[in-house]
């Protein structure tokens, strides 16, 4: 119900934002920053802290915040409504007790004292420690960000831990001091204050002027005392302690069965100069940011450079044989044919129809959805419409362009199907196979896995009701698009061979070589333009750093598309020079191939990064997850090599005359 009536609050604030545009006509602009919105407070107002879910990079498992013995609101727990995407990472933001008020600072704060430590509750703070759990919290939609000196260098760090041991002692931290950066202004315009976090500004031509503050900025320096239980014991909830707490000079919390602990938190306000559109600049130039822009240039330099040179010997070999082949008569021609080159000599074997032909077609439409999902959604990113702000906003994205792309797939698919076979009739059983088959390999892993993430009691496993809303999305979106889309496949004219076809096919050469050492090492020039980026890609996942630069990450998405068309078509010239008239699937896989690369990364960068990974779950988890990314990897790559290569053949075989 209190759901039903956020949303209802929702679409009631942005209608009467809608009304007041409408009404003000062209002489207003709204402000708006895509993933958040901008809020100002008054002198005084409350600030609400919220928390996440507890997170380690030894585990993967998250777990929700109030399964320790953390100190509850006094209004009690609240859940926060999460997107799609949100609930899909393990997500769960809840409300506090730390409260704060602008521009007011405030020092050892008493919050609350536990009952007393069970021993199932001592063994599981003890677990979350040795498995370096981080608390997670927010303020006006900012993590908390603390500062570890590593060294002699200071990196920023998103959260603090639960807690740490100290010579075979387990300590909690149970005193945290905030620091909340806040930016004065004032401007002229109209504030509306819609609640539940939808404050727009409208500036005008107003002459008034409004003044406020925005926070910019949130840090959390954690330690571990020890209060006097004499002291605390008189205490109620936001009540002063005294004296003031000393973290430095302290004893530290170290707490065995039978113990109490009492937390406790500093607050001060720093005025900055930092204004609101820059307050992510902080998360985003984490450590490394300089050697991941040197990297990234480095890479698009060296792979243009090889495309280049790929393209120009291909378009120079392939230009010369068809130059030398239409300037003779047809007499010369059947003469020289086996001189020149011996793919002329496949042409009534070339477009034959492959092995498995339909779930050739299956894969090719699937990894047309995926691409065109992946490119949407980078370049959307690119121009800032899924900032890290918008927690969720980049998953939920992707899962509503892919479910839209099913048209796509229903075309590619049925119309591929219906040039290779010159049949209509069949075309409801594949756009049904192409709506089924991704989805339910992935439906089925992730299954596997949240079975998983349930023994675990991890707040990663998605409840009943989403696994039931994803299933509502896949039938009454995806599956019913799709089937559109093969409907407009059947319609489409199919695509007309410039040869026939024999119907006794041609002996293939043997070969010095088998052919999938070639397809094998062809994913390595795609995996070239990808690995650098890959591993900021999955430190981003695994690690919990933020991923940002999707402009670079767009660049190399077009040159890894570049790379594996011309990578898969000269696959397949070379496979048909040497008379070999299978390259149906020798050009899905030639480009296909990279996603064995990415695997094996992946499984490099778990024992090598991950060294720390801990538990057959989490090892699990890891490898599923990398199982099914290489696997889209696969199809998308593989769809965009055989597409080419299709092109190439198809422009080859009708560019010559062939009697």
């Amino acid at each position: 119900m209190e759901e039903r009536t956020f949303h209802f609050k929702k679409l009631q604030a942005w209608c009467s934002i809608l009304l007041i545009l409408l009404v003000c006509g062209s002489d207003v602009n709204a402000f708006y920053l895509p993933g958040s919105y901008m809020r100002k407070f008054a002198q005084n107002d409350p600030l609400f802290v919220m928390v996440n879910s507890l997170t380690s990079i030894e585990t993967e498992l998250p777990f929700g915040y109030y399964t320790l013995p953390y100190c509850k609101p006094q209004e009690g727990e609240k859940h926060v409504a999460e997107n799609l995407g949100e609930l899909l990472m393990g997500d769960r933001i809840e409300n506090s007790p730390y409260r704060f008020h602008m521009n007011v600072n405030e020092s050892t704060i008493f919050l609350c004292t536990t009952t007393k430590l069970s021993g199932e509750m001592v063994k599981m703070l003890k677990q979350r420690i040795d498995d370096l759990y981080q608390v997670n919290i927010m303020l006006d939609n900012l993590p908390a960000i603390r500062y570890i000196k590593s060294g002699a260098v200071v990196l920023p760090w998103t959260g603090f831990p639960v807690g740490f041991t100290d010579e075979k002692q387990h300590c909690i931290i149970n005193h945290l001091k905030f620091t909340v950066y806040v930016h004065e202004y004032q401007d002229s315009g109209t504030v509306i204050g819609t609640g539940d976090g939808l404050d727009v500004i409208i500036s005008g031509n107003s002459n008034n002027t409004a003044s406020g503050f925005q926070v910019v900025g949130f840090e959390v320096s954690p330690c571990s005392v020890r209060h006097s239980d004499d002291v605390v014991s008189k205490l109620s909830m936001y009540e002063k302690i005294s004296p003031p707490i000393d973290c430095e000079d302290g004893a530290q919390m170290c707490f065995k069965e039978g113990d109490q602990i009492s937390f406790s938190y500093d607050v001060s306000f720093v005025k900055s100069d930092i204004r609101w559109p820059s307050r992510w600049d902080a998360y985003l130039k984490m450590e490394g940011a300089r050697v991941h822009w040197f990297s990234i240039l480095n890479s698009l330099m060296v792979i243009a450079f090889l495309a280049g040179i790929v393209f120009v010997i291909f378009l120079r070999t392939v230009r010369r044989d068809l130059t030398k082949y239409e300037d003779l008569d047809k007499e010369t021609q059947a003469q020289m044919t086996e001189e020149l080159s011996g793919w002329k000599l496949v042409v009534g074997d070339v477009f034959r129809a492959p092995a498995h032909a339909k779930l050739l077609c299956i894969m090719v439409g699937d990894g047309v959805q995926i691409t065109g999902m992946a490119v949407v959604t980078i370049l959307f990113a690119a121009f800032g419409f899924m900032s890290p702000a918008s927690r969720g906003m980049l998953l939920t994205g992707m899962i509503i362009l892919y479910l839209f792309l099913g048209i796509l797939a229903g075309y590619v698919a049925v119309r591929l199907w219906r040039t290779i076979q010159s049949d209509s009739s069949s075309w409801r059983s594949l756009a049904w196979c192409v709506a089924c088959f991704f989805p339910g390999i992935a439906f089925g892993v992730l299954l596997v896995l949240n079975f998983l993430l349930w023994s675990s009691k991890s707040t990663g496993a998605l409840p009943i009701s989403l696994l039931f809303l994803l299933i509502v999305l896949w039938f009454c979106i995806s599956v019913p698009l799709t089937l559109l889309g093969g409907y407009f496949g059947t319609k489409a004219e199919a695509i007309q061979y410039p040869v026939r076809t024999n119907q006794i096919p041609r002996e293939i050469p043997g070969q010095k070589y088998p052919s999938w050492l070639l397809v094998l090492g062809a994913g390595t020039l795609p995996f070239g333009t990808l690995f650098i980026e890959l591993f900021f890609i999955m430190s981003s996942i695994w690690l919990g750093r933020f991923y940002y630069v999707f402009g670079f990450l767009f660049v190399v998405l077009v040159l890894l598309v570049i790379v594996c068309a011309e990578v898969s078509v000269v696959l397949t010239y070379m496979h048909l020079c040497v008379e070999d008239w299978r390259w149906w699937w020798k050009s899905f896989f030639a480009s296909g191939s990279v996603a064995l690369y990415v695997f094996l990364y992946a499984l490099n960068y778990l024992v090598f990064e991950l060294r720390s990974l801990s538990g057959s779950t989490s090892t699990a988890l890891y490898l599923g997850y990398s199982i099914l990314m290489a696997f889209s990897i696969m199809l998308a790559t593989g769809t965009i090599g055989f597409l080419m290569s299709f092109w190439f053949v198809h422009y080859l075989f009708s560019s010559v005359k062939i009697d």
